[in-house]
């Protein structure tokens, strides 16, 4: 960061003059004149992020218990659990490529949601996306890259941790957790994030990744998760975010907000001013790409229009332009195509 570098925000529009449900007037992120100005607001925001998210357990790093190893073509399949110290077993994949000599880059790799309960981690390993006809974990350890990736809340294996057990599985589980942690003062997605950031502490551990080089990734709800947990550890060097580039309140006018999942929101952001420009704006001037569809449901193109001039304007400020790309896709829905992938490969290939 320079601290000599300034920048000068482009002239705000203000509040526009319609209202959102409930009588809430919309509001527009102030621009920092500054990297000095942004990064004294980081220290503010990211402490108010982590009160909104409830009162979470500590966080530690986690002993891991190897239950397989698979010599797979041209990586090994490791297969993994810890205790995540509120009584929950959180499953993973490592996927290592193979011939690897020392430390190496790393992605922390974050499944989608689509209502694919049963899939979670197995997304690293199996054809996924409609419109790649590969396993994109697969894909990155062939290129060297060590690949994790742990199942989310009631996915995968932990399809049944609800407190029904297994009477309640999947969507069921999302729900009765999300009310669940109200009453214990969390929220499912600060218990979420927690968990990824538990997997980003066994991962930057190991001996054969250098914690200076890890990325994290995701699509859909996997991209959400990335760029959180971006915005609130800076250990994520690189961040990929494909899909789910959400304003919250573009996401409320276009009434989608049943586009996403319970699990998504976050109590109070709106109400202390905080929408997706600014968690999004704590990872800068970390090399971040953003790839979406105009014709996504999910991220109204207004909103993503306006998250990524947000970013741009930041990424000047720190004198660092090179380091933010975002793309909006024009036709394209909630989707992975083949020409995100590769802006993906090359995004990794250039700053990791």
């Amino acid at each position: 960061m320079s601290d000599s570098h300034t920048c000068e925000p482009h002239p705000s529009k203000g509040d526009t003059a319609t209202l959102l449900k409930g009588a809430f007037r919309p509001f527009q992120t102030p621009r920092p004149t500054s990297a000095t100005q942004w990064e004294k607001r980081k220290v503010e925001l990211r402490k108010r992020i982590w009160e909104l998210l409830g009162d979470l357990p500590p966080r530690f790093t986690p002993e891991i218990a190897l239950s397989d190893r698979q010599e797979r073509d041209e990586y090994a399949l490791e297969k993994f659990s810890f205790d995540n110290g509120v009584g929950d077993t959180v499953y993973g994949y490592t996927l290592v490529p193979s011939g690897q000599v020392g430390p190496g880059p790393a992605v922390l790799y974050h499944h989608w949601h689509a209502e694919q309960y049963e899939c979670g981690k197995e997304e690293t390993v199996t054809k996924t996306f409609p419109d790649l006809d590969f396993a994109t974990g697969e894909q990155l350890a062939r290129r060297g890259y060590l690949v994790q990736c742990i199942d989310a809340y009631c996915f995968g294996e932990r399809r049944f941790q609800g407190p029904a057990g297994e009477k309640e599985q999947g969507a069921a589980v999302e729900a009765s957790l999300f009310k669940t942690f109200l009453w214990e003062g969390r929220t499912l997605w600060g218990m979420m994030v927690r968990d990824d950031m538990l997997a980003l502490n066994v991962l930057a551990s190991r001996p054969d990744v250098d914690a200076r080089r890890i990325a994290a990734m995701g699509v859909s709800m996997g991209s959400t998760r990335t760029w959180w947990l971006a915005a609130l550890d800076e250990r994520i060097k690189v961040a990929v975010c494909v899909a789910c580039l959400t304003r919250y309140q573009s996401l409320i006018a276009r009434g989608s907000v049943n586009a996403h999942g319970i699990y998504y929101y976050v109590p109070n952001l709106l109400k202390d001013r905080i929408d997706a420009e600014s968690v999004i704006g704590l990872i800068a001037p970390r090399p971040l790409l953003t790839l979406t569809g105009n014709q996504d449901e999910g991220s109204p193109a207004d909103g993503v229009q306006l998250i990524n001039a947000f970013q741009e304007h930041l990424y000047a400020c720190y004198g660092q332009p090179e380091n933010f790309r975002g793309l909006l896709y024009p036709g394209i829905g909630h989707a992975y195509t083949p020409q995100m992938w590769q802006e993906t490969l090359r995004w990794l290939a250039k700053h990791l």
